[in-house]
């Protein structure tokens, strides 16, 4: 880290880049090209890759600067896999070359990112995942079905664990691929969720040819490498920074204050009680978010990710009791395939169904309460009868 590369200094590049690339007349993505090139994306990162070795409590210093001249954002929602699942990955485990080449246009929102992780028969179990990838000379050959892939249908890229030697245990035999999702073998066919949507994709892989430039990390190693996405994930799930009364809190907490008739005295008990967790979670978040300066993610994160799930359900549950008969009614059931879910901006009985996936993706909450119990508090581990079996003779 470059001693030079203080809040002051920051701030200086900062200006300097308004100065030449004023946001009202600078196309927006030439302006967040010029962002990146400038160190100014993530300023913890590298030199050259989008930051400038400093600190990563400074990034509020660039932010707030931009967000005072009104310059133009990355849509971080949008390309929320990319920048907080894959980009760690890629900086953790990438050679020179995939760093520049995929990092830059991922930031910029140019490439949308998606997760080939879950399998039908491995999702809570992920290391037991069947998809296969054979080695045909400098590629990789890849069959197998994964399932609940979030924002598959506008992904140019993708994160991919498949098994590449069914000789070894089940965490040992996976490798780590960077997958191209326009290759002729990959199909992606939408999965109708309870709020009518198609949010999520299963993604059928025949025959998809991965050149060997596109592994990250050894081979054999992608448990490991897989460990990295999944921590952050976690994190950006779980752990993202809202305001005081932001998220699912919100809305019921202005429902409450603009409709007094609906109010009784075990609803409004209800309430702060979930007002009091939610911004317990969101001041642990920001405690969890001091502890990424000096380092990796680590299963902290999969606790916040916990109290977000439930919080989540429990808060869009009070909601619709809230509301009565109005909170059974539902906008639109409208067969359509968002980029990305607005948690917020719609009715309580979106919310509510939404929110049930909470427990779900990113993890399952039964599989978190056992990372927690294991790695935070140190309780003895379950029992695992299967980790030192090769994995084509375990039963599936």
């Amino acid at each position: 880290m470059s001693p030079a590369v203080d809040a002051a200094e920051l701030r200086r590049r900062t200006r300097d880049l308004l100065a030449a690339h004023p946001p009202a007349t600078t196309d927006r993505t030439d302006f967040l090209k010029a962002r990146f090139d400038a160190g100014l994306a993530w300023v913890h990162y590298p030199q050259g890759l989008g930051g400038l070795d400093a600190p990563r409590s400074l990034q509020q210093v660039v932010d707030a600067e931009l967000a005072a001249a009104d310059a133009p954002a990355n849509d971080p929602r949008r390309i929320g896999i990319g920048l907080g699942m894959a980009a760690p990955t890629i900086l953790g485990f990438g050679t020179d070359e995939q760093k520049r080449r995929f990092l830059r246009p991922l930031w910029v929102g140019e490439e949308v990112w998606c997760q080939l992780f879950s399998e039908p028969g491995a999702g809570s179990d992920l290391a037991a995942l069947a998809t296969r990838a054979v080695r045909d000379g400098d590629d990789w050959v890849v069959d197998g079905q994964k399932v609940w892939t979030s924002s598959a249908h506008a992904a140019r890229w993708a994160i991919l664990i498949a098994r590449t030697d069914p000789d070894l245990p089940k965490h040992r035999g996976i490798s780590y691929f960077i997958c191209d999702m326009t290759d002729p073998g990959v199909d992606v066919r939408p999965l109708r969720q309870i709020t009518g949507e198609a949010e999520f994709n299963e993604v059928f892989l025949s025959g998809v040819r991965i050149p060997d430039s596109h592994r990250l990390g050894p081979v054999g190693e992608g448990w490991k490498v897989a460990q990295t996405t999944l921590m952050n994930e976690r994190v950006s799930i779980g752990g993202s920074r809202i305001p005081r009364e932001g998220g699912m809190i919100g809305p019921v907490a202005r429902t409450w204050r603009e409709r007094p008739g609906l109010r009784t005295h075990d609803t409004h008990q209800r309430l702060l009680t979930l007002w009091v967790e939610a911004e317990v979670a969101r001041l642990t978040g920001e405690r969890l978010r001091q502890q990424l300066v000096a380092g990796q993610p680590g299963p902290e994160g999969s606790g916040m990710k916990l109290a977000f799930a439930r919080l989540n359900q429990q808060i869009s549950g009070l909601e619709v009791e809230l509301l009565g008969d109005e909170g059974l009614l539902y906008g639109d059931w409208t067969m359509v395939r968002p980029e990305l879910v607005d948690f917020t901006g719609r009715d309580a009985g979106y919310r509510y169904l939404r929110s049930k996936g909470n427990s779900i993706e990113g993890g399952t909450s039964e599989v978190l309460l056992n990372i927690v119990a294991e790695r935070v508090l140190g309780l003895p581990a379950e029992p695992r009868n299967d980790k030192d079996v090769a994995w084509k003779d375990l039963s599936r």
